[in-house]
């Protein structure tokens, strides 16, 4: 054990990190709508996470890193966990939640401050009994009387040991707002402390596994989510067909995939307005996030009953 202790250190040196450089991936987990994905972002310092204030916008695991000069976190934001309409979709997206928690160092348990139900409790009877959970308290800044805080805590901790068997409870409780960027260096260092020792698993300017393809499509599904009406993201998809770089420019070509023929009309809208301006607004994220031009075009396509299709939904690569 010694002489192992002995060769990471060296090769940690070699690596130009220091002997006690820690490393590992860290869950964020919660019912929808709590703010993971803003989390993530804002943990990164990138946006690489859609987000909605619609729930249930992440349909998929997506990898954030943060690399400092003591430790990388490889954040990993989950979907929702969702208890209700379950379709082949909802089925794989809470396979994705319960998988993400196997194969982790350090959870992120989420909540909204002082707002504890069912749903949660669901989730919570999901993680591990033998990793360390961190509780983090999100949306702090809706409520007036941080006092409250405490006794909320206490009352999911509670919980948490009950429902799980254990004898100790939350590894830390930490109090945040994702929305306006405070208290997550106390959370860093609170996850920093959960670490293992351990190498970079991903390089050091390295922000996501995630390829630009990938993020195009996502991109362009969360101007659905802010654009158009509460049922009609939920009945579309969305299908990158062509992405090729000439020089600095990258040209896109995009498919959104609808349920029913109606949903396409209410996407397009009228004289192809809604379909135009959900377009303009994705084109220029991606030129923000590409730091590069982008030609985007965009389509949209019937394909009824995609969301309960399997072989559909593999062959858009959902797990």
């Amino acid at each position: 054990m010694i002489e192992l202790h002995h060769e990471l250190t060296s090769a940690r040196k070699a690596n130009g990190l220091p002997a006690e450089f820690r490393s590992g991936f860290i869950a964020i987990v919660g019912r929808p709508n709590v703010g993971k994905s803003t989390l993530l972002n804002h943990l990164i310092g990138q946006k690489i996470s859609i987000t909605s204030r619609k729930a249930q916008t992440t349909r998929h695991r997506i990898h954030g890193i943060y690399t400092d000069e003591q430790a990388q976190f490889v954040f990993v934001d989950t979907p929702g966990f969702q208890t209700r309409h379950l379709n082949a979709l909802n089925r794989g997206m809470n396979r994705v939640v319960t998988s993400s928690l196997r194969d982790v160092q350090v959870v992120v348990y989420v909540l909204e401050a002082l707002r504890y139900d069912e749903r949660d409790r669901e989730v919570l009877k999901l993680l591990p009994d033998n990793r360390p959970v961190v509780l983090v308290i999100n949306k702090i800044d809706e409520v007036a009387d941080k006092g409250q805080l405490f006794a909320f805590a206490e009352r999911v901790a509670e919980d948490f040991r009950h429902v799980l068997k254990r004898t100790e409870g939350f590894a830390d409780i930490v109090p945040v707002s994702a929305k306006f960027g405070k208290k997550l260096e106390e959370l860093r260092e609170a996850l920093r402390r959960h670490l293992p020792a351990g190498e970079l698993i991903y390089d050091k300017d390295e922000i996501t596994d995630r390829s630009e393809r990938f993020l195009a499509s996502e991109i362009l599904r969360e101007k659905i989510f802010r654009y158009t009406g509460d049922e009609l993201p939920y009945s579309t998809s969305v299908v990158i067909e062509q992405f090729k770089m000439e020089g600095k420019l990258r040209r896109i070509h995009a498919a959104i995939l609808v349920d029913r023929e109606a949903h396409k009309a209410m996407l397009i809208g009228k004289k192809g307005e809604k379909l135009k301006e959900i377009a303009t607004q994705a084109r220029l994220d991606m030129e923000k996030l590409f730091d590069g031009k982008v030609f985007l075009e965009v389509f949209v396509k019937l394909r009824s009953g995609w969301a309960d299709d399997e072989r559909i939904l593999r062959s858009l690569g959902y797990e």
